[in-house]
């Protein structure tokens, strides 16, 4: 047997860990593992053609090479946003220009065909693909046109549909709920209004469950459109009643003021998502204009995943691996690794496209006092969706 795994769409804590459990039990197993690295760019610039190194692209794997690799945050695959299904014109490979590979459609070219013939000359009989909804509806697609696929989902945002939990979220968490803890620091000192902004994009879970855990005044999601006005009160009202005299304000970067959009910028990735992220920084203007208190203005960003991933994460990332090798070994493919009601089990590869997975603001959240609300916890998911 000889495999492919690979990592796309933002890095996270624990890629490395599933990356070398993956490793690990193929060489257990006397499989050979090839690592395509930068996400599906990896399959996309790989010419089965050239001779020549292309270590830029795919990489042989062994125990030796990820022996340490679990002990750092990230990928060593590295990653990229590429679709290889809809690849822009400038940004198609020289060498498949022309080709009947690269199948030009509207104003993207359809380089799959090249993906399955650059699989078919490496000699790969099954993938493992890594990533977000987006990496993995691109793994389905790669399913349906005959290959084996394996898939993983991992994204700080939990947010693929069909599983409780993606690698990453925990760390997240846990990175978030000690910035806001250590922001409290300044913003008490000084007497002010801490704005802090979370990834998330159009999930308000990393906000809700931060927020909730690090005990915010107020929490902002991406699912409930802000009265900012009324915001106003609210936090005024908070920083009065509180004896060292400030407020904590936990904002969603996909959240959005009644009435208007969510704060874009740049242009459209591969997959059409363009860059979330202001929101914070303009609830900040408006509260010290309307309040007269200065505000700390905090996008945590990156900080939320960077650096080496915590137990959990550790733990999830090593048994989602091992499970997926379990699934090739008893000749299973199609199927995504997944959390559900507490236990590890598998669903097809495509439930990731089947539905949006969002907070459920009914159960979870009270929309007029802009908090998280979790009143009745009896059988909900560790993470409440």
């Amino acid at each position: 047997m000889r495999l492919a795994i690979l990592t796309g769409g933002g890095d996270v804590p624990g890629l490395n860990s599933c990356i070398k459990a993956v490793v690990m039990r193929a060489a257990d197993n006397g499989w050979e593992i090839l690592g395509f690295r930068r996400g599906w760019g990896g399959p996309l610039h790989y010419n089965p053609d050239d001779d020549g190194p292309q270590g830029r692209w795919i990489q042989t794997l062994s125990p030796d090479i990820v022996r340490t690799i679990d002990r750092t945050g990230g990928t060593f695959l590295h990653t990229s946003r590429t679709h290889p299904g809809k690849v822009k014109p400038a940004d198609v490979p020289d060498f498949l220009t022309g080709s009947k590979h690269a199948v030009a459609s509207g104003e993207v070219v359809d380089c799959t065909p090249h993906v399955l013939a650059v699989v078919e000359a490496l000699g790969i009989d099954a993938l493992i693909a890594i990533g977000g909804d987006d990496t993995l509806s691109y793994a389905a697609h790669l399913h349906d046109q005959g290959l084996k696929v394996v898939a993983i989902p991992k994204t700080m945002d939990n947010d693929v549909y069909g599983t409780d939990y993606c690698i990453g979220f925990s760390t997240a968490i846990t990175r978030s709920v000690d910035a806001i803890t250590a922001l409290r620091t300044p913003t008490g000192s000084h007497e002010r209004i801490a704005v802090i902004e979370l990834f998330g994009r159009n999930s308000g879970q990393t906000a809700l469950i931060s927020g909730y855990l690090a005990d915010a005044d107020r929490t902002l999601i991406s699912e409930v459109p802000v009265d900012i006005d009324r915001l106003a009160e609210l936090v005024m009202a908070d920083r009065n009643r509180n004896p060292s005299h400030y407020a904590i304000v936990v904002v969603s970067e996909g959240a959005s003021i009644e009435g208007g959009e969510v704060f874009e910028g740049g242009s459209a990735d591969a997959y059409g998502h363009r860059k979330l992220g202001g929101i914070g920084r303009y609830i900040g203007e408006f509260l010290t204009q309307k309040t007269g208190v200065a505000t700390v203005n905090q996008q945590l960003a990156y900080l939320m995943r960077a650096g080496p991933p915590d137990s959990l994460d550790r733990m999830v990332a090593t048994i989602f691996a091992n499970l997926a090798m379990q699934q090739l070994e008893s000749g299973q493919s199609g199927v995504m690794m997944a959390l559900r009601d507490g236990n590890y089990t598998t669903v097809p590869a495509d439930t990731c496209i089947q539905g949006e997975k969002r907070v459920d603001v009914n159960e979870l959240y009270e929309p007029s006092a802009y908090r998280p609300s979790v009143r009745y916890a009896l059988n909900k998911p560790m993470f409440l969706y």
